[in-house]
């Protein structure tokens, strides 16, 4: 791993009100990922695993603290640098696949790459290698409808990835697929992580996979431990 951190958050705070109270869902969390390091971030449900996922993504205000990617702060940038900032450094995994039901495989991957700028033919490449590299070289043409569960999450992965993102955000990547579908998914998602020299934070509920990540966080009372 390099010595500069790709993702470092420090002493982030997250409040939110309703009506007279003040709900404090982050209270000053510290957090590194380093190039190539895969971070799994445990806590139940409510805890402020997607608030954080939000915050380190960039994603919305209301943040108080120190967030910097690839050794950018950003609190220093505008809306439009942050976009692009989002556009160029990140990738994001839900545990929804959110593929473009009218697209096939292949351009669900491809599309990304053209807005940030990547020419058609280079990026139908990008897609074909990322999705063959994940099995799905015979599904390059088949619409989301025609792909089984775990074949959609592939699709996921690969659009993560498309753009060679150095940080990886994933909020329950694998929480719709079955045990062994989860396994083989994540055991791809590692690869491709790995080969780029990305970090990825991995907001789960599975303790089997977290325990194979590099190192576990677990989020309780609005701080980590």
């Amino acid at each position: 791993m390099s010595d500069s951190p790709i993702l470092e958050i420090s002493n982030l705070r997250r409040t939110f009100r309703q009506g007279e109270a003040v709900i404090e869902v982050l209270r000053g969390v510290d957090l590194t990922l380093g190039s190539g390091e895969i971070v799994a971030l445990l806590g139940p449900s409510g805890s402020g695993k997607s608030t954080l996922l939000q915050a380190a993504g960039l994603l919305e205000g209301g943040f108080e603290g120190h967030i910097a990617i690839d050794g950018v702060a950003a609190e220093s940038l505008g809306n439009e640098q942050r976009t692009a900032m989002r556009r160029e450094k990140l990738g994001f995994i839900y545990q929804f696949h959110h593929l473009l039901p009218d697209f096939t495989a292949l351009e669900n991957v491809v599309l990304p790459q053209l807005v940030a700028g990547r020419s058609g033919p280079d990026a139908e490449q990008r897609a074909a290698d990322l999705l063959s590299a994940l099995g799905l070289a015979a599904r390059l043409d088949h619409k989301p409808s025609k792909l089984s569960g775990g074949e959609q999450q592939r699709v996921a992965v690969a659009r993560a990835m498309a753009n060679q993102p150095r940080l990886i955000l994933a909020d329950e990547p694998t929480g719709n697929l079955d045990e062994r579908t989860a396994e083989a998914v994540f055991d791809e998602f590692v690869s491709l992580v790995r080969e780029h020299g990305s970090a990825a934070l991995v907001a789960t509920h599975n303790e089997r996979l977290a325990e194979r990540m590099d190192r576990v966080v677990r989020l309780h009372d609005g701080v980590l431990e």
